[in-house]
């Protein structure tokens, strides 16, 4: 999870939302991504989504099935679709995201038991540290007297 906190510093110095990710296969980490939203111009550029191809292209398969994913904040729904498609073992997160998070927040979508693969879910890893960063983007980008009415319903 710390690498996953160094990527999501990285997103931090671009001035993105401070998420993220690292696939593990075999105690070493195949693909890593950090939030490049704006840097990409791309919504669907999430640390997840990164993290996943690269792993993906690593390993030259579409399945990552001995694979573990380490992420800073819950997936979302598109990353959750991702995390199932691409068929993850496990998934470690740091905090939870009640506006946007479907591993538990809003809903969770990867322990249904509904799907043909299930995910076997960790949460709460490094959350203080990964709630930090996400506090300090926020506030960089709050004026002064405003919410910031995006992560934990600030």
């Amino acid at each position: 999870m710390y690498a996953a906190l160094e990527e999501a510093e990285k997103a931090l110095d671009n001035n993105e939302v401070p998420i993220g990710a690292v696939v593990v296969y075999n105690d070493r980490i195949i693909g890593r991504g950090f939030n490049q939203v704006e840097l990409l111009k791309d919504t669907t550029a999430h640390a997840e989504m990164i993290a996943i191809t690269a792993a993906a292209n690593n390993l030259q398969t579409k399945y990552l099935t001995e694979c573990d994913l380490y992420v800073t904040v819950e997936p979302c729904i598109m990353c959750s679709g991702a995390i199932l498609l691409s068929r993850l073992r496990n998934m470690y997160f740091g905090t939870f995201e009640p506006k946007f998070g479907a591993v538990g927040s809003l809903l969770n979508l990867l322990e249904q038991n509904k799907y043909n693969h299930n995910v076997k879910v960790f949460s709460g890893i490094y959350s203080q540290e990964s709630q930090a960063l996400l506090k300090r983007f926020f506030e960089s980008k709050r004026l002064p007297g405003k919410s910031n009415n995006g992560f934990f319903g600030n």
